[in-house]
């Protein structure tokens, strides 16, 4: 699923969080840093965050009233009992290593309303042979406080509701070292106050087969460290990477999560996501872009704290030459739409502070993609406003509604009010870095695209309301407007005919 950065041509209720003030934190692995406090400024963003991972709230210590106790000696006790037992009933795992039996699909398979509560220290382990821990299409299932970890799901499956239930909530579990993703996702689900750790492909694939995911809320989680079966690297280009991925969800809240060290995107919203608000995050050191919101519409980005990301990639990427400016938070033909109900017919990003990243915020419309395109990567979708991609086709594409319609656009973008800080020395960077882009490519393919030439790269800089403004820059910024080839300086990104910026200010940075 999906497709990262330029897609050239070609498919190539509530909840006390646990919280801690991110100043003067001791590090745990010394490649995952402890969150440092932000820069200053009015209506910037809290500096406290989920550190979930290294101190995780304890489960009750005896078995609630009416629960099942779960015992950890007996192999596939849980199972077992879950199957015995009927919808709605409470189970207590005691503390200990949980087992299933030693078969790939020995996973629970779980009730309406069930609720799983694991003891002081308790973990299900799938010692690298169950496939799937819980699975199952039962509704309303809630898993608090149990460790979920050694299991070994597929590429692009998922752990935890690995068949994408509805309604399910995960809160206050620990769901680490298992291939795959550590959780799937269902409409109405809520996991809030977990540690998604060092998961082989993602901590959470938002993703929901046939179907999108409504109501969605992720809060107060620490994401760390997944991906680390590197699929980048084992499938170039698959886009298929990154703490979390969002598939094609509608309404989502995604706040109060510390995102880091994730080697890809820290956050990632791909296909057909709409109604999105992203709030009081930090998101850093993340090998990659610290947000990517793609084919996408309606989004609030906001009070989030964005530091030290896409290092890696960036960088990798200067050292081969490659000129497209790599950005922090990324909108790749992703805009507001107010024919797409919403909570907001825009994307605003406003009141961020991005501190020292590869390079800050690029808008980008790839003009050879679209719907019926071979160029368009999530193969087989079309936008949310024409629902027949072959009618995305000569002659009626040429024409109105078609012609705007079977595009992701990237229009009705609102930068307004960051601070954007970069320090080269902190960043060891000389070229290809401390970038703010809105560009397209020259449209080529296919031969009966409508798009060819300079029209979406014309559209996107001048004609599709992206506009930066009142935003305070610190450090060796500059600035792409058009294409790769035109580098401005900040007063030539301030005149006509772009007149971005207004009411901004640039300044040097000691060191920068």
């Amino acid at each position: 699923m999906g497709s990262k950065w330029r897609n050239w041509a070609g498919p190539a209720a509530p909840l006390a969080l646990v919280l801690l003030a991110a100043t003067g934190c001791t590090s745990t692995p010394e490649s995952r840093r402890e969150p440092t406090g932000a820069p200053s400024m009015s209506g910037a963003p809290s500096t406290s965050v989920a550190r979930v991972c290294a101190k995780p709230a304890a489960g009750p210590a005896k078995a609630p009233a009416g629960a099942v106790t779960v015992d950890p000696e007996v192999v596939g006790d849980l199972a077992e009992k879950t199957e015995s037992n009927p919808p709605n009933t409470t189970f207590w795992l005691r503390p200990g290593t949980h087992r299933l039996k030693p078969e790939r699909y020995a996973q629970v398979m779980p009730k309406k309303g069930n609720r799983y509560l694991g003891g002081p220290g308790a973990v299900l382990d799938g010692r690298k042979t169950n496939n799937y821990a819980f699975s199952g299409t039962a509704p309303d299932v809630t898993i608090r406080y149990l460790t979920v970890q050694g299991f070994v799901a597929p590429h692009d499956e998922g752990v935890v509701n690995h068949d994408m239930a509805d309604g399910w909530v995960i809160e206050h579990a620990k769901i680490q070292y298992n291939s795959g993703a550590g959780l799937m996702a269902g409409a109405r689900q809520e996991v809030r106050a977990n540690c998604l750790r060092d998961n082989g492909q993602y901590g959470m694939n938002a993703y929901k087969t046939g179907d999108s995911i409504r109501g969605l809320v992720v809060e107060g989680n620490e994401i760390v460290g997944n991906n680390t079966d590197d699929w980048e690297r084992r499938r170039p280009g698959c886009g298929c990477t990154g703490g979390i991925k969002f598939w094609a969800v509608n309404g989502a809240d995604v706040r109060g999560n510390w995102v880091h060290d994730n080697r890809g995107a820290g956050l990632w919203a791909d296909n057909n996501n709409n109604d999105f608000r992203i709030e009081n995050n930090v998101l850093e050191a993340n090998d990659g872009a610290a947000l990517m919101y793609e084919t996408s519409y309606n989004a609030v980005i906001r009070n989030n704290t964005i530091r030290r990301n896409n290092w890696v990639e960036g960088r990798q990427n200067a050292d081969r030459g490659d000129s497209f400016p790599y950005a922090t938070i990324y909108v790749s033909e992703s805009g507001g739409e107010p024919r797409i109900p919403a909570r907001t017919d825009k994307i605003e990003i406003y009141r961020n502070v991005l501190e020292d990243n590869w390079s800050g915020i690029t808008l980008w419309e790839n003009a050879d993609r679209f719907c019926n395109s071979p160029a368009n990567t999530s193969t087989g979708y079309c936008t949310l406003l024409v629902k027949d991609t072959d009618r995305c086709a000569r002659p009626a594409i040429t024409s109105a509604p078609l012609y705007a319609d079977c595009r992701w656009k990237t229009k009705r973008v609102d930068i307004h009010g960051n601070r954007f800080e970069l320090d080269t020395s902190v960043v060891k960077c000389t070229a290809a870095c401390g970038r703010m882009a809105v560009l397209s490519n020259y449209g080529t393919y296919p031969d009966w695209s409508p798009y060819k030439g300079r029209r979406v790269a014309e559209a996107i800089t001048h004609k599709q309301h992206n506009r930066w403004r009142d935003n305070v820059y610190r450090g060796p910024w500059s600035f792409i407007a058009g294409d790769q080839s035109r580098t401005l300086d900040f007063g030539q990104w301030q005149d006509t005919p772009y007149r971005q910026d207004a009411g901004s200010a640039l300044s040097p940075r000691d060191g920068g």
